[in-house]
């Protein structure tokens, strides 16, 4: 397994069940009465092509909300999110976070 495979393997797992990393909805997001389903399509997210996904990683994604253009993106830190990760790839130096936003919070 590549570095990258690893790396989007983490990411999917994470996303998808929320679990191994944290998860930071902005404050646009937490007062929408869809956040529940927001979060749900980020979960079921699937929509990866080279133009949001360009180093393989699944990483990013985009999506339309009420008519409302939402990002999300995972980011990775060391353990103690002070500092960059040292290594995305694994899992026992790196703290994954997921953020939830609305585009025009970016």
């Amino acid at each position: 397994m590549t570095p990258t495979d690893a790396i989007r393997a983490l990411n999917d797992e994470f996303r998808k069940t929320l679990r191994g990393g944290r998860v930071v909805v902005t404050g646009g997001i937490a007062a929408r009465a869809d956040a529940n389903i927001i979060i749900d399509r980020v979960k079921s997210f699937d929509a990866f092509s080279t133009d949001n996904d360009p180093y393989g990683e699944h990483d990013f994604g985009a999506l339309d909300e009420g008519g409302d253009q939402v990002f999300w993106k995972i980011d990775y830190y060391d353990s103690d999110l002070n500092a960059g990760s040292p290594d995305p790839a694994d899992q026992a130096v790196t703290t994954r976070v997921l953020t939830i936003m609305l585009a025009e919070e970016y």
